[in-house]
């Protein structure tokens, strides 16, 4: 049986009760049907992030096996120079967005991908391989950051969903049947109370028919 509220068993009480268990119904079917289109979002989000990683994987594998090249070609010391003489990557810049009313990231950047010529390092020493490297690495790096905000996105959604699961559960088996069992209390001791006044008049009717006639 449900734990009974706190409360005095009064016609207004019972009113009262009634009302909220109606609110709470139309909360619970609310937070219901926001927590079932989360999932629903969650898991086309999902979809993507797997996508990306398996994409992102086979681009890192493609990356490092021309790296390998280059650094057979012109050596480790001349590449690390030309990486050295790289110019900073472009700024990433980290808004939000609301998916479902959860916030989640946005991340706003161009793309990593330049010219030979944007680089920043010199042609003598190095070879196409180190160009087609680094043109490799620029798209995996654009990947890294599309990837980021997804991942984080389902990390968010995530957790909206389970806290909204345990307020649906909550309203489901514990408030909700708790303010049913206070109804269902109130309404039979307000029957009780009603066949005790009733049962009270009954003598006090009798008693004074009684004294009448005598």
């Amino acid at each position: 049986m449900a734990e009974l509220l706190n409360v005095k068993p009064t016609r207004m009480e019972l009113l009262n009760l009634k009302r909220r268990i109606t609110l709470a119904k139309k909360g619970h079917k609310l937070l219901k049907d926001k927590q079932d289109a989360l999932v629903m979002e969650f898991f086309t989000i999902y979809d993507e992030a797997l996508q990306l990683r398996e994409e992102l994987n086979k681009k890192m594998e493609a990356a490092f096996e021309t790296l390998t090249k280059a650094q057979l070609e012109v050596g480790t010391i001349p590449l690390r120079e030309a990486a050295l003489s790289v110019k900073p990557n472009r700024e990433v810049e980290i808004r939000q967005r609301n998916v479902m009313g959860v916030p989640v990231p946005l991340i706003e950047a161009e793309s990593f991908k330049r010219s030979a010529g944007e680089r920043g390092y010199a042609f003598v020493s190095t070879s196409p391989l180190v160009d087609i490297s680094a043109e490799k690495f620029e798209e995996v790096l654009d990947l890294v950051v599309r990837l980021a905000e997804v991942e984080e996105t389902l990390k968010r959604l995530a957790k909206e969903i389970e806290v909204t699961k345990r307020r649906v559960n909550a309203l489901e088996y514990i408030i909700i049947p708790r303010m049913e069992a206070t109804v269902k209390f109130i309404k039979q001791r307000l029957d009780e109370m009603e066949r005790e006044n009733f049962f009270r008049l009954k003598r006090v009717k009798a008693l004074i028919e009684a004294r009448s006639g005598g």
